[in-house]
């Protein structure tokens, strides 16, 4: 299946992002990265749109259609920003399951809205898996810290709430579109987002003092970004919804492997068997689709 191969290159393309962004936010402000990848998606987006063809047919774009879109980019826009908020603060093997999460609700939500309900027996305990996994990944001391003291849990938690309902607006969004339009549309919403909110917080003068090898990094994940994004909603709007968010939530894994060998990040033993928890979970879910 051609949306099973796309939702496989969008978890990589998604785990190589984690680290990407880590390495960029090291000393560079998290909303101040944010704004920069997002230019750099943004132009990588519109260039596969106008390569595709797809840029003729936006007058056909109907309002229902345009509002989708721009819900899911608020809600994207959400999302990266307290990602990579959590991600200047905690370790990328910690904060990368919280934000994967987000496919139990995702898929959920998709059961409920869109009817998936084929094998739901299996799929709830899969759920249940990849929730019980998230857990077994994050230590109970990461889960009481408290706002204020380190508050990347928090964040961590609404990048995955942000997130679930992204792949939800987004499926709606794309519904009647090419989607390699439909992902160049919704990111303008974020870009939009994302450069408003480091002028309303005053933090533009910090564009000019971000550091070469940082920036570097950014505009490597922002790349990463529009690769995920073009495969990921391909997969949305022609495969099964739920199983396309569990197969890209798998980006965990390559998120764990490579911050193991380039940020030395080790993995605990009850954190391991929270990782296999998970990656089982999303293989059963795709088996039964």
């Amino acid at each position: 299946m051609g949306w099973i191969a796309a939702s496989c290159a969008s978890a990589l393309f998604a785990g190589l992002v984690s680290i990407l962004s880590k390495l960029g936010v090291r000393t560079t402000d998290p909303d101040v990265a944010t704004a920069v990848r997002t230019s750099v998606v943004a132009v990588a987006a519109w260039c596969i749109a106008a390569l595709s063809g797809s840029l003729p047919s936006i007058p056909d774009i109907s309002p229902a259609t345009w509002l989708f879109l721009a819900l899911s980019g608020l809600a994207t826009g959400g999302s990266w920003i307290c990602y990579f908020k959590a991600l200047s603060q905690g370790d990328v093997n910690k904060v990368a399951p919280i934000d994967k999460s987000s496919a139990a609700l995702a898929a959920l939500l998709a059961i409920v809205l869109f009817g998936e309900t084929s094998h739901l027996g299996l799929k709830l305990v899969c759920i249940t898996a990849i929730l019980i996994g998230t857990l077994l990944m994050i230590k109970r001391t990461d889960i009481g810290e408290r706002l204020g003291t380190a508050s990347w849990p928090v964040y961590a938690v609404l990048a995955a709430l942000f997130a679930a309902l992204t792949s939800i607006l987004g499926k709606i969004g794309i519904d009647g579109i090419d989607s390699n339009l439909g992902t160049a549309v919704r990111t303008c919403v974020v870009l939009a987002v994302a450069w408003t909110i480091v002028a309303w917080k005053g933090k533009s003068p910090q564009i000019a003092l971000i550091n070469r090898s940082e920036l570097g990094f950014l505009a490597l994940s922002g790349l990463a970004t529009a690769g995920s994004w073009l495969c990921y909603y391909y997969a949305i709007q022609t495969g099964v919804v739920s199983t396309v968010v569990q197969i890209d939530k798998l980006s965990v894994l390559v998120s764990v492997l490579f911050a193991s060998i380039v940020l030395k990040e080790r993995l605990a033993k009850r954190a391991g068997f929270g990782l296999a928890l998970m990656v089982l979970g999303t293989a059963a879910m795709t088996a039964c689709s």
